[in-house]
C-alpha cells in the first residue's frame, strides 16, 4: 500500500507540475475512491499541503513576489473560516453523526464548482481581469475578507481550493502580476492549510504515514512534471486534469 500511495503522489504530482491544476483537486477524491475515510483523506491532505506550500512559499518569499496585504486581507477570513468548519464537523451533532458522508457530499459540490471555475479562467482568463476596476477599495477589503471566510470554510472543510479558488477569487478582486499571483495565494495558502491540518490533527483526522509516503512519491513527480511543462503545450491538457476533477465531483455525488 505504502508503494501505490508514493506511485499515485508521483502520478498526481507530475499532473500538478504540467498543469498547474490544484492537488487536492486531485488527490482527495483519490484517497477516497481507494477506501480512505473522507475526514482521513481531507485531513490527510491538508497536512500534505502544509509541507509542499512550505517550501514555496519561502522561495516566493525571497523573491518578494507576495502582495503581503493581500493574504493578510484574506487570511482575516480565511483562517476562522477554515477553523469554524473544523469546529462545525467536531461539535454539532446533526452533524457529526452523518460526518464522512456530509464531508464526501460537499466535497463533490466543491470539486464540481472548482473544476467550472478553473475552466473559466483557462477559456477567458483575459475577460477576468478587468472586473476588479469596477470595485472600491474599502468594499473590495471587506469583500476580500468575507470571501476569504466562505473559501477558508469550504478549505477546512473539504482541503479543495486553497490554491484554485483563492487565485481566482484574487484575478477578479486585484490588478496584480502574474509572479505576484503566484507568490500570494501560495504563500496565503501554507498559512491557511496549515492552520487547517493542525486543526485537524488535534482531533485525529491526519494519517502521518500516509502523508509521509505521499511526499515521497509527489517531490519528484512535481520536478519532472514541471520540467515536461517546459516542453510541451500544457492548456488542453490542464483542460483534461480539470474535466478528470469534474467527473470525480458527479462520482462522489452518485
Amino acid at each position: 500500500m505504502s508503494v501505490g500511495i508514493a506511485i499515485m503522489g508521483l502520478l498526481v504530482g507530475g499532473l500538478v507540475g504540467i498543469t498547474g491544476v490544484g492537488g487536492a483537486a486531485l488527490l482527495t477524491p483519490i484517497l477516497m475512491f481507494l477506501g480512505i475515510s473522507p475526514s482521513i483523506a481531507v485531513g490527510s491532505d491538508l497536512m500534505y499541503n502544509s509541507i509542499t506550500k512550505f517550501f514555496g512559499a519561502i522561495q516566493h518569499s525571497r523573491q518578494k513576489t507576495v502582495r503581503w496585504d493581500i493574504v493578510r486581507q484574506l487570511a482575516m477570513g480565511s483562517i476562522p473560516g477554515a477553523a469554524t468548519a473544523v469546529v462545525t464537523l467536531q461539535f454539532c451533532q446533526s452533524i457529526f453523526h452523518y460526518q464522512e458522508k456530509f464531508m464526501k457530499v460537499s466535497l463533490g459540490y466543491v470539486l464540481i464548482f472548482t473544476a467550472c471555475l478553473t475552466l473559466f479562467q483557462a477559456l477567458f482568463y483575459l475577460k477576468a481581469k478587468v472586473l476588479e476596476d469596477k470595485i472600491k477599495t474599502k468594499t473590495k477589503v471587506s469583500i476580500t475578507i468575507i470571501l476569504g471566510f466562505v473559501l477558508g470554510f469550504i478549505v477546512g472543510l473539504t482541503s479543495v481550493g486553497s490554491g484554485s479558488l483563492f487565485a481566482i477569487a484574487m484575478l477578479f478582486m486585484y490588478r496584480i502580476l502574474p509572479s505576484q499571483l503566484v507568490g500570494t495565494d501560495i504563500v496565503h495558502a501554507f498559512f491557511l492549510v496549515t492552520i487547517s491540518a493542525l486543526l485537524h490533527a488535534g482531533i485525529g483526522k491526519v494519517d502521518f504515514l500516509l502523508v509521509l509516503n505521499l511526499i515521497v512519491g509527489s517531490v519528484p513527480g512535481v520536478i519532472i512534471g514541471s520540467k515536461v511543462a517546459a516542453v510541451i503545450p500544457t492548456k488542453a491538457l490542464k483542460i483534461i486534469v480539470t474535466l478528470i476533477i469534474l467527473v470525480s465531483g458527479f462520482k462522489l455525488l452518485s
